[in-house]
């Protein structure tokens, strides 16, 4: 008999399907529709040149970033996102489409959120945490030069406060759900914990070792653009207006080349996140739920707040709503859970490659029946 791929990923802050009801889903998707149709609506003058490559390229980065799991107290793991520096480049608006394409890719591919919470996981980690940080960074940074210390430490800021801030409303939107959502004996439909379970056990894990990745990994990538390629760092500087201009500074082939480098570089690496394995709080299956040991490790990583006896409906209806073709980003068919889980970086990252190319052949294609039009 096959035997089973150990590995399980699981990343908190990806909110599962099951653990919001559909109507809380129906209004986090339309809040993330808005956001995303005003983001098209304000890059759309740049969507046929250099904002689709910027866009894709930091996707990518993202995508891989979130693959790097980190140990976090209680036995869960978590991650950074990549939000603060791709809001510090593309500003928020192309932030929010760079983070919600990652997203949709993880969900579609690789079962890494639900798909009817891919809404609440866009509103969350993409714009959320793409305008806190861009707030954030506009206001540490000022007016400084852009080759300053003081823009890293804003980046650092800008990424350490944008991912707690992400936590923080998916905290309140699980916490919320058995308040809400519950049958006539007061059994939650939906997540299981209520506020002031979900805010600490939530919070705890990203004001320590997630949010400090991230602020380690938006440091190091404007410290790199400082030395590497000034002019990606103009478009948020507060020098150069519009605020939130995507503008490429070594020209647009050779600042996309240099981060696909270093995208390809960081990929490799991805196996590394193998070695935090485990289950990311509030991402637990219905068999994780009805397990006797699993339900004993999911109380104490709860505040040592007991589960409710039954598995709450909305999950055990909702949780296998969509099968991904590598869940777990370990594909079926490959049994080293090391070369499975570089291979799906590899398609992830392949896969917006190749978006990438055929978008701009698009845009070429439409710009040039402009001109001759």
């Amino acid at each position: 008999m096959e035997e089973e791929n150990p590995v399980e990923i699981d990343e908190i802050m990806h909110i599962p399907d099951g653990y919001l009801s559909p109507s809380t889903c129906a209004t986090l998707y339309l809040f993330a529709a808005t956001g995303w149709h005003a983001a098209l609506k304000r890059i759309k003058q740049l969507l046929a040149t250099r904002a689709i490559p910027l866009i894709s390229v930091f996707a990518a980065f993202s995508f891989v970033v979130m693959m790097f799991n980190v140990p976090l107290p209680g036995g869960t793991t978590g991650h950074a996102v990549g939000v603060g520096v791709a809001a510090i480049v593309l500003g928020p608006w192309g932030s929010i489409l760079a983070i919600s394409i990652a997203l949709a890719i993880q969900a579609l591919f690789f079962g890494d959120g639900g798909i009817t919470t891919l809404g609440a996981n866009c509103f969350n980690m993409a714009i959320v945490g793409s305008f806190t940080a861009y707030v954030v960074y506009r206001t540490i940074a000022a007016n400084s030069n852009l080759k300053s210390r003081q823009r890293v430490l804003a980046a650092a800021v800008a990424g350490y406060v944008a991912i707690n801030a992400a936590a923080l409303v998916t905290a309140v939107e699980l916490g919320v759900q058995p308040m809400l959502f519950h049958d006539a004996s007061g059994t939650p439909l939906y997540a299981p914990y209520p506020l002031h379970v979900a805010i600490p056990a939530m919070m705890i894990g990203h004001l320590t070792f997630a949010g400090l990745a991230e602020a380690v990994i938006s440091a190091g990538m404007v410290s790199y653009l400082q030395r590497t390629d000034l002019g990606l760092l103009r478009g948020v500087s507060g020098l150069v207006p519009p605020p939130g201009t995507i503008i490429a500074g070594a020209g647009p082939e050779r600042s996309q080349g240099r981060l696909w480098r270093a995208v390809a570089l960081l990929m490799l690496f991805t196996p590394l996140g193998i070695l935090a394995a485990g289950t990311a709080w509030g991402d637990w299956s219905s068999a994780d739920l009805m397990n006797p040991h699993t339900r004993e490790q999911i109380a104490a990583a709860s505040g040592n707040h007991a589960l409710p006896s039954s598995v709450p409906v909305g999950i055990e209806k909702l949780s296998n709503l969509w099968t991904a073709p590598f869940p777990g980003y370990a594909p079926r068919f490959i049994r080293n859970p090391v070369f499975g889980y570089l291979l799906s970086a590899m398609f992830g990252v392949g896969f917006l490659v190749l978006a990438s190319l055929l978008a701009r052949a698009l845009g070429r294609k439409w710009q040039g029946g402009s001109l001759r039009s």
